[in-house]
């Protein structure tokens, strides 16, 4: 009777559920958009650890406008080679879409924890279209991938917001699935951005993507695009700003990036975080890290005394920290005043 009362005492201290994008989960931790999900084993290896709810790997529409544009090459590569045949094969057209939406419904039906479809377009029309589509297979929620890459000088950066609240606009009046922005941090102002779209009706917005960036191969003297996984360094940015947004807009917070252990899930909801996104710590420690990553949450926790996460998500938050400038700029001014002790820290005897 002792042993049970002690178990039941544990399970009331530990709670992890959270909300996110107005969908109860039982704990935190989401596993974001990537190539593991095209493997049902490694799926379900994910949902056996404890992962609450899983992105599907993003829909590009750029890949899928690559490959048409391939298949179109390759099937006219030898027409008019002869005299007599203007063409060697059959009209044929990509299947577009196709082939992602039958993986991802298999994926759908193949668990028991909420699926989230994430989506990249590059028109209007085909950013409504393909959240159609997708909310046809019975997703939970749908995940807009909004980013601009600079490659127009004269474009003002109002018109690369306005462009995306248009579609956001869009897809929200077709679809009655609720709706997550994903967003890069590369915005003048980040927060006039969530703002603007907290009111247009988004539920959630995921802090940050991680883009892939170029490096040069100096020796080949060429491009490469590298696969760099994150570090425990690359959750700052997310960590401050759900520090800025909790309680100042109506939306679910999910912080993504650098999210390795269950330390940098507490430090996010601390901060003001609903939930976490994680990749590359699955990568780098297999599905079965995420059991490890509850564990470790949950025992901390219980050496705090905290009976759920509401108790202290946001505690270290803008909106209840005590030191007033520690979201803002001037505490790098703190900062360098005290470059010294850095020098300390770092230097080599």
């Amino acid at each position: 009777m002792y042993k049970q009362f002690t178990l039941l005492k544990q399970t009331e201290m530990t709670d992890l559920k959270t909300r996110y994008l107005g969908i109860d989960l039982k704990n935190p931790i989401i596993v974001g958009a990537c190539n593991l999900m095209n493997d049902l084993d490694i799926v379900k290896r994910m949902e056996e650890a404890g992962a609450a709810a899983i992105v599907y790997k993003s829909l590009f529409e750029e890949q899928i406008q690559l490959e048409s544009f391939e298949m179109e090459e390759e099937l006219n590569l030898y027409n008019n080679f002869h005299a007599e045949i203007s063409s060697l094969f059959p009209d044929l057209q990509h299947a577009g879409p196709e082939e992602y939406l039958m993986k991802l419904s298999n994926l759908k039906n193949s668990v028991n924890i909420p699926v989230i479809a994430s989506l990249n377009a590059v028109f209007e029309g085909t950013w409504v279209e393909y959240a159609q589509q997708l909310e046809s297979l019975g997703v939970d929620a749908l995940e807009l991938n909004f980013y601009a890459v600079p490659k127009d000088f004269a474009k003002n950066e109002s018109e690369i917001v306005d462009e995306q609240i248009k579609v956001l606009k869009k897809v929200l009046q077709k679809t009655k699935i609720p709706v997550s922005v994903k967003l890069s941090p590369y915005y003048t102002n980040p927060l006039k951005t969530i703002s603007s779209m907290d009111k247009e009706g988004v539920k959630g917005f995921v802090l940050f993507n991680r883009l892939f960036q170029p490096d040069i191969d100096i020796e080949k003297e060429e491009m490469f695009f590298p696969y760099n996984l994150s570090s425990h360094e690359d959750n700052r940015l997310a960590l401050r700003f759900a520090g800025l947004l909790y309680k100042n807009i109506g939306s679910s917070i999910c912080s993504s990036r650098g999210v390795l252990d269950g330390k940098d899930v507490i430090k996010m909801i601390l901060a003001g975080a609903d939930c976490v996104q994680i990749v590359s710590t699955l990568y780098k420690n297999k599905p079965e890290h995420i059991k490890v990553m509850l564990s470790d949450i949950e025992k901390w926790m219980e050496g705090k005394g905290y009976k759920n996460l509401d108790e202290f998500r946001g505690n270290l938050s803008s909106k209840n920290i005590k030191d007033p400038y520690a979201y803002n700029r001037a505490q790098y001014i703190d900062i360098l005043m005290k470059s010294d002790n850095i020098f300390n820290i770092y230097a080599k005897p």
